[in-house]
């Protein structure tokens, strides 16, 4: 680690009355966890002298081998604002190493700078902007979570209507002291849904910012009596959350993904990489939308893409074109949700784009009508084919996609898949409510 940086991060810790540091990552479902450390090991930690027992940890090695090494990344140390001056704490994003020294492949946010690197030998790096959405539930006298909302607000409404609006806006503030560039906050289309928008930023930066924007929402509505889920769809009946994912290409200072000589403003590369992620998709949804619950989403009639097609001008379609050119050009990815971790998500949204430009794969013509709305045959005729309409389905898909195993990694490919097939048979043996509804008294 370079020595300035490392003495800043030290100075920073003594300036601001740190006493512990949490050192963070994630295990392979996004699901993020902590090491506490004091700051008289901070030093230590710096050093990715620090070891953790990895065989707890979901997705991770064996317990034969179990040692594992955290390497902290000093860009990302921030203090959290809500806990007292007085024996701050403070937080910083690590890489899993092997005790040889060596990366661990098991650690998402490795995988997600592998396939950078891989950008990066072809001239690119990544810009992403998420937009996540969330629910604020009330909880119960014991503290436990309800499917109550404070509110029956819609769209951009403000209160009295939207009684979220005040833990909103301590996120919002939470949020920017911890360096966040906050662009849009606002109240979705369903009651007791939420929407914060941060700044775009290179791929891993904003990984490590999803990962924290989850952390804060939550700590944050626990503090306000509720309780915040980034479940994809929590009710039936309305619409779920999603996490558009906004992406674009540079080149050192340029935006790849513009030619101001084309008639719409979209370069070769941009098609190219939109063609990639359609050949993908299919494949990509196990990673972007790793849950039972995900697919409950994913259904026509509540503002979530289910066919995969794209467009400059409508919203029906897995990919949107925003208006916007010169250095704001990016193709807005509709079916992520804020369930899938987001360095896995992230991976293999740019390796299916950069497949794509390898390979020129030009993708089919945009699609400016309402799909929804076309019949069966239509879509068949156009070509559109739905995303997959289960975990299931997503799983199988993956399992047949070389490329998009090979950017996640035998390791991460075999444990997740392995976590996975085990939620869908758990799912699948179930006596849910509405089975019994339905056929009780039916039979």
């Amino acid at each position: 680690m370079d020595e300035a940086i490392k003495k800043e991060v030290l100075a920073k810790a003594r300036e601001m009355g740190v006493k512990f540091i949490r050192l963070q990552f994630t295990d392979i479902l996004g699901v993020l966890k902590n090491m506490a450390i004091t700051v008289e090991q901070l030093e230590k930690a710096l050093d990715g002298e620090l070891m953790f027992d990895g065989s707890s940890i979901h997705g991770f090695t064996r317990i034969e081998e179990s040692d594992m090494y955290l390497r902290p990344d000093p860009r990302t140390f921030a203090v959290f604002p809500w806990r007292p001056r007085d024996g701050a704490v403070a937080r910083l994003m690590c890489d899993v190493y092997n005790p040889d020294g060596t990366p661990y492949a098991g650690c998402p946010r490795n995988t997600l700078k592998r396939v950078l690197a891989q950008a990066a030998e072809m001239g690119f790096t990544m810009n992403v902007g998420p937009e996540l959405e969330f629910f604020l539930f009330q909880v119960d006298s014991e503290g436990r979570p309800t499917l109550r909302t404070h509110d029956k607000a819609g769209y951009f409404d403000l209160s009295p209507v939207d009684l979220g609006e005040n833990a909103r806006r301590a996120m919002v503030l939470t949020l920017e002291e911890m360096g966040f560039e906050i662009e849009a906050s606002h109240h979705e289309v369903a009651p007791g849904q939420h929407e914060i928008d941060f700044k775009y930023s290179d791929a891993l930066d904003c990984a490590d910012k999803i990962v924290t924007f989850k952390f804060v929402v939550r700590t944050i509505a626990q503090r306000h009596g509720l309780h915040a889920t980034f479940m994809p769809k929590p009710v039936y009946g309305i619409n779920g959350s999603g996490m558009h994912t906004n992406q674009s290409l540079f080149r050192g200072n340029e935006n790849a993904f513009y030619d101001p000589s084309a008639p719409d403003g979209l370069s070769d590369i941009a098609r190219y990489y939109i063609g990639g992620l359609m050949k993908h998709a299919r494949a990509l949804a196990a990673i972007t939308n790793p849950t039972v619950n995900s697919y409950k989403r994913l259904v026509p009639g509540y503002e979530a893409p289910v066919y995969i097609a794209w467009s400059g001008r409508n919203r029906s379609p897995l990919i949107r074109i925003p208006a916007k050119r010169g250095m704001s050009t990016r193709i807005e990815l509709r079916n992520p949700d804020p369930s899938c971790n987001p360095y896995l998500a992230l991976a293999v949204c740019l390796a299916a784009g950069l497949d794509g430009i390898k390979n020129r794969i030009a993708p089919p013509p945009p699609c400016d009508r309402n799909i929804y709305e076309m019949t069966a045959a239509e879509r068949r005729e156009l070509g559109i084919e739905s995303l997959p309409a289960s975990l299931e389905e997503a799983l199988q898909e993956l399992a047949g996609d070389e490329v998009i195993r090979g950017a996640l990694g035998e390791d991460i490919y075999t444990k997740f898949v392995e976590a996975k097939q085990k939620e869908w048979e758990n799912y699948r043996v179930q006596v849910h409510p509405w089975e019994i509804e339905e056929y009780l008294t039916k039979f």
